[in-house]
């Protein structure tokens, strides 16, 4: 029995477990810390941005940063063309704390070394590489695409100051990063330039710092900073040098002009007008005038443009154009084709009409038809012997007054005219010499060829003479005159020694002398009876009447 029961087969019997086994802690422990990285990850990326550039030299992908202070707070992901391949899309991302950065007018530039007007910059990224910087907006609005700047910017968005516009014709003479100068002192930067193809302009804006944004007013005036103005005309020559910054790259200066006041403050984003210089800014400021037409016989040979209409030495207008309008029909009442030149009469620069009443340009118009009438007249004038450039003068003849007919030139009022110095001593010369051709000269040079005969024949007089004088002069007896003479004089002294007061011979004449006195003074009776009855000597002396003849008797 006990044989049979052990042959029976037995059965391994498995009880279910009950509790986990601890190996498998491991694995939820590592998937656990998995979900965590990926959760940490996921809520630890910054935003993802767009970057347009137009080339992608210096960007890398992994290794490019985004730096704002020079610190970071992205890094490119990506760098790709773009669908129509004109330019260069960069995907970064960015940290965390950077997404309230990331405003509309948030701005992004390439740091790399660059060298400029101001120096070097950029040093620092020749080892390390060239990184983006971020310069944090304003705004309250988000935005996740950017583009990227060529150039640094001059300001930040929200610094202190005010962004002006301005418009020109000036195709190269302002760049981004020129300095905005007032008195030589600079108060800003260009910030923009672009040029308009539809309208032909080029349109700049400026930055200027506070607190010389005050200087800008309605009144203030732009022109282009050359560095060096070299200018020769008929005020004579004049030399103005700018800054060293202004010299290398140009700039911009703004100021106002005399007698006029400095205005009222403007607001930021106010265009205004960028002149050539200082001369066309003060040009612009004169927007009211009266435009008259000269029509001149004489040469116009060193009149410009711009040239200063005088009245005795005092501008007045200003030179529009030279010649104006040239092949337009000339007036009837023209006996010679006259040259046609469009002068401007500036009323604004004898006196600003800011103090008084508004200009009337009628009253003006009509002022100059009366003084027309009184012999005012417009003549051409050198101003500079040295460039031969000219000016308009005007000034009163009165050998003109009341001769003055109105007439018009392409519907556009003539101002009278009258020849110009040069022109008048030319009209002199030319009657000075037509009186020389209607001169006999034939009868002169025949009455002149006579005299020249005579006058060589009286010089052949003369020369005979001065041979005989000279002959004369050359004879013995000639020569021995002078001693004759010395000894003559000789003797003549030794027979005037012999009449001294001491010798005998003086006071022997000195008796008869004496003596001759009184013989004279006894005569003197004698004389006067003489004198008064001649026959006194005949007949004697009688007392009585004279004896009167009487007729003879029969």
């Amino acid at each position: 029995m006990t044989e049979e029961k052990d042959a029976t087969p037995s059965r391994a019997i498995r009880k279910p477990q009950t509790r986990l086994s601890p190996i498998w802690i491991v694995p939820l422990v590592a998937l656990l810390i998995g979900l965590w990285l990926v959760y940490d990850n996921l809520t630890g990326r910054g935003p993802e941005i767009t970057l347009i550039m137009e080339n992608a030299e210096g960007i890398e992908a992994g290794s490019t940063l985004i730096k704002s202070r020079n610190v970071q707070v992205g890094r490119v992901e990506e760098v790709r063309l773009s669908d129509d391949l004109t330019h260069a899309r960069i995907i970064a991302r960015m940290s965390p704390d950077a997404e309230r950065m990331l405003v509309e007018d948030s701005r992004f530039w390439v740091v790399k070394p660059r060298i400029g007007r101001e120096g070097i910059s950029g040093l620092n990224t020749v080892l390390s590489g060239a990184f983006i910087q971020l310069q944090p907006g304003e705004s309250d609005e988000e935005q996740r695409e950017f583009e990227v700047l060529e150039q640094p910017p001059v300001a930040p968005a929200g610094a202190q100051g005010m962004r002006l516009n301005l418009v020109s014709e000036l195709g190269n003479s302002l760049n981004v990063g020129d300095p905005v100068t007032y008195q030589g002192y600079t108060v800003g930067r260009v910030e923009e330039a672009r040029f308009d193809a539809e309208s032909k302009n080029m349109h700049h804006r400026l930055y200027i710092e506070s607190p010389y944004d005050s200087l800008i007013t309605d009144n203030t005036r732009f022109w282009s900073s050359s560095g060096v103005d070299l200018r020769l005309d008929s005020e004579g020559f004049r030399v103005n040098v700018e800054s060293l910054e202004s010299l290398i790259g140009g700039g911009v200066t703004f100021g106002y002009l005399e007698d006029i006041p400095r205005g009222a403050s403007v607001s930021p984003d106010t265009t205004f007008t960028l002149y050539s210089d200082e001369d066309s800014a003060r040009q612009g400021t004169f927007n009211r005038y009266l435009e008259y037409v000269l029509l001149v016989d004489d040469t116009v040979r060193g009149l410009s443009r711009g040239a200063p209409v005088e009245f005795r030495g005092v501008r007045v207008g200003t030179v529009a154009n030279v010649p104006w309008r040239f092949t337009a029909p000339q007036p009837d009442s023209r006996q010679r084709f006259a040259i046609p030149v469009l002068i401007r009469i500036e009323p604004q620069r004898i006196g600003s009409d800011t103090d008084q009443a508004p200009l009337d340009l009628d009253e003006w118009e009509a002022r100059f038809s009366r003084m027309f009438d009184l012999g005012l007249r417009a003549s051409l004038k050198t101003g500079n012997l040295l460039t031969s450039a000219m000016f308009v003068d005007l000034n009163f003849n009165r050998d003109l007054a009341n001769t003055h007919t109105p007439e018009t030139f392409e519907d556009v009022s003539v101002f009278p005219t009258t020849s110009g110095g040069f022109a008048q001593i030319e009209a002199q010369v030319t009657s000075l010499l037509t009186k020389l051709n209607e001169l006999e000269i034939e009868p002169l040079l025949s009455s002149l060829d006579s005299n020249l005969a005579a006058s060589e024949a009286m010089l052949e007089d003369v020369r005979q003479l001065t041979q005989t004088f000279e002959s004369l002069l050359n004879e013995p007896a000639t020569r021995d005159l002078p001693a004759n003479l010395n000894q003559t004089l000789s003797e003549l002294r030794r027979t005037l020694e012999g009449f001294s007061p001491e010798s005998e011979a003086y006071r022997e004449l000195t008796a008869t002398m004496e003596r001759l006195e009184g013989l004279l003074r006894e005569l003197q009776p004698v004389a006067r009876t003489l004198s008064e009855k001649p026959n006194a000597l005949i007949f004697d002396s009688q007392r009585g009447d004279d004896p009167q003849p009487q007729a003879p008797r029969n």
